[in-house]
């Protein structure tokens, strides 16, 4: 585990997005698609929108992605086991980097066939919480035609990055604008913010 802990560290301080291949193990991820398929199937996934609070707009076709959060009150065996490893990647964070994350907040989410979401950062205007992004993929037999590539721009160019099952994406929020391109075919990730 703190290999990926450290791959994750090392890509971000290197190239601004840090990168980890199997990092929750092929079983976990694959229980936890299984719970948002099946959420997905009993429509308890709900549109998602921009800003926060009173302030959240899914109006405006920013992204259309949908969501359901994770939380240990549901005392999903799968959901806590993840929220068991991102624990342990906040204390090697705060341990090693002195980074002070404080909380974290993830939701499933789906991007269905023709989806997207329009160039963005992950912070909102008037609350600088959000430190770091997260993301796990969960597609299995990902190919370039099913698209739906996470879009970096930073200060070394545009950077594709492939939703391949298992892997982890990490990059500071406030800082890197990215998209997600269209998706040809479902595209299922666990998406969040370590917060300060």
């Amino acid at each position: 585990m703190l290999n990926n802990f450290e791959a994750l560290i090392e890509g971000y301080l290197e190239n601004e997005i840090g990168i980890s291949q199997a990092f929750l193990g092929i079983d976990l991820a694959q229980q936890l698609k299984d719970n948002l398929i099946k959420l997905y199937s009993q429509n308890k996934l709900f549109e998602a929108g921009t800003g926060w609070g009173d302030l959240t707009d899914t109006k405006e076709k920013h992204r259309t992605d949908t969501i359901h959060w994770l939380d240990r009150v549901h005392n999903n065996v799968f959901e806590n086991h993840f929220f068991d490893v991102m624990d342990a990647f906040v204390l090697h964070l705060n341990t090693t980097c002195y980074t002070g994350i404080k909380s974290y907040e993830f939701h499933y989410t789906r991007y269905g066939e023709g989806s997207y979401y329009k160039p963005h950062r992950d912070q909102f205007r008037d609350k600088d919480t959000r430190q770091f992004s997260v993301i796990i993929y969960l597609n299995a037999a990902w190919v370039q035609a099913d698209g739906g590539e996470l879009c970096v721009y930073g200060e070394k160019g545009k950077q594709l990055i492939a939703p391949l099952n298992d892997q982890c994406v990490f990059f500071k929020s406030n800082e890197l604008l990215h998209e997600v391109l269209v998706t040809n075919t479902p595209r299922l990730s666990i998406t969040g913010w370590l917060k300060c």
